[in-house]
């Protein structure tokens, strides 16, 4: 069970992830959801390891909160796997949001990933074959995102606590 922190839009950029996991549910396929755990929402994953040390929760407090609210753009899809792929929307952002992230990022040193890919899940588990078509269903519009909290999600305790907030 790894501990994560996330990037989270506001109600409006909830919705437009949402409409994309609707239209692959719609079209029968994969969708984010049929994921139902307590922290299923839209966002974009920090970092997520076994276990977030304070200093981690600290930096990122103090680097990522203070630049709250920031506006991000979910534009290309990624396609992630092997047999299964993972379906994601890339997110640019600017630089120093990725320094900042980065910043968070080598305060834990078992994380998940090596490197940070800003993304934003759309689909798990869908089957290779199907790639082409649940491209086609999200088509190749960009979407204007505004991140608005960073949160914390505890699998150990089934708790999400917000770190910190800006205003939309």
């Amino acid at each position: 069970m790894l501990h994560a922190l996330e990037l989270v839009p506001d109600d409006a950029g909830r919705d437009a992830v949402l409409r994309d996991w609707q239209a692959l549910r719609d079209a029968d396929l994969p969708s984010m959801l049929d994921h139902t755990g307590p922290a299923n929402t839209p966002h974009v994953g920090v970092v997520s390891a076994p276990d977030l040390p304070d200093a981690a929760i600290d930096v990122a407090h103090a680097r990522l909160g203070s630049l709250l609210p920031v506006r991000a753009r979910a534009a290309g899809l990624l396609l992630l796997g092997g047999e299964r792929l993972t379906i994601a929307r890339a997110v640019d952002l600017d630089d120093d949001v990725v320094r900042r992230v980065l910043a968070v990022r080598v305060q834990v040193p078992d994380r998940q990933h090596v490197g940070w890919l800003p993304h934003v899940t759309l689909a798990r588990r869908v089957a290779r074959a199907d790639a082409q078509r649940a491209v086609d269903v999200l088509g190749y519009a960009d979407v204007e995102l505004t991140l608005t909290t960073l949160r914390r999600w505890d699998p150990e305790h089934g708790r999400v606590t917000t770190v910190a907030q800006g205003r939309a």
